[in-house]
């Protein structure tokens, strides 16, 4: 199945809860806002692509669960939702955008009825789209691929972090589709082993070969020749600086020492047109992430803990950006990414 979707049948929001893999594969379901809101900040559903799926059925949801009877009542309710379903995961772009889209849509229904009708469809049509553009995003990505490629990914920028296909896992897909012969090298990804539970766990799905390497591994097998290109996905892109998850910034410092290409793979949604790397926050995640690992205390309680999900990859250290509109080289105007 897709990562998430809405159930027609039940009027809910179905997804797989990413915090079991890869020890458990299960698809549950959110009923409610809340819960839709404790999965996003547990990271049971998570990747900039999937929070944009989430936050437009976030919205579907919300609206069919109101119990306001007239117009003016419910946007308030959608309003009051919108915000709530912000909160919860501040530094990637995509869950606002989500949801943003969804109020936009509704604003022009006449009735309460299709208010809901329209938040559902346009949330539908989100999802849908993404499948799409990721397919048109590895297919712009793939030519920068040679076979016989080694690739280097950090995190997971798979399906499991869009609704499918995926973007720097996308990149690669669509090259072995294309007949290519792409190993992948992937960082477990410090603090939540995103890319030793996730990337490893979908790239085993689809047979393509992968080999797990700790975060400081990746300096030591740089040197040694054995990586050829870098690709990564991205939360947030401004003018100035590429958003991901924490640990990108230092692939990029080591690939530029290395001569090693490094990619960014991202929809245009990624995009903000608005912000700079000091105005955008960075999300904080819960100390026990590093001092805990399934249960198991691995650092002593009262150590203090410094867990920023995210770090700021200047322009200057990015080889291209991989969208669905095309790739694009330095220097980046991303005005010609916008139009």
């Amino acid at each position: 199945m897709r990562t998430i979707d809405w159930d027609t049948n039940t009027g809910t929001i179905k997804l797989i809860d990413q915090t079991l893999l890869p020890g458990e594969y299960r698809v549950i379901e959110c009923a409610t806002l809340s819960s839709l809101c404790k999965a996003i900040k547990s990271l049971k559903v998570r990747g900039a692509p999937a929070l944009g799926a989430a936050g437009g059925f976030g919205m579907a949801l919300a609206a069919r669960l109101s119990g306001a009877k007239t117009m003016d009542s419910l946007i308030q309710d959608l309003e009051k939702a919108a915000e709530i379903i912000k909160s919860t995961r501040p530094t990637a772009i995509n869950l606002a955008w989500g949801v943003d889209r969804v109020l936009h849509a509704v604003s022009d229904a006449y009735n309460t009825s299709s208010v809901r009708d329209i938040a559902v469809e346009e949330a539908i049509r989100i999802a849908d789209e993404d499948v799409k553009i990721n397919k048109q995003l590895g297919k712009y990505g793939s030519e920068l691929l040679d076979d016989g490629d080694v690739v280097m990914t950090h995190c997971n920028a798979g399906r499991l972090a869009c609704v499918d296909w995926g973007t720097a896992l996308g990149v690669v897909r669509s090259a072995v589709e294309e007949g290519k012969s792409i190993k992948v090298v992937a960082c477990e990804t410090r603090p939540l082993n995103q890319g030793s539970r996730l990337t490893t766990w979908e790239l085993m799905q689809d047979d393509i070969p992968v080999t797990l390497i700790a975060d400081s591994m990746a300096g030591h097998i740089m040197r040694r020749g054995m990586i050829d290109k870098i690709v990564v996905g991205a939360d947030r892109i401004t003018e100035d600086v590429v958003f991901n998850k924490i640990g990108t910034y230092t692939h990029s410092v080591l690939a530029i020492e290395h001569e090693i290409p490094f990619y960014v793979a991202a929809p245009t949604s990624t995009f903000d047109f608005k912000e700079w790397e000091g105005s955008v926050k960075i999300e904080m995640r819960d100390p026990d992430e590093l001092k805990f690992i399934s249960g198991v205390q691995t650092a002593p309680e009262n150590v203090e803990v410094y867990n920023p999900a995210f770090d700021a990859t200047p322009m200057e250290n990015i080889s291209a950006i991989i969208t669905e509109k095309g790739v694009f080289h330095p220097p980046f105007l991303l005005d010609e990414i916008r139009v």
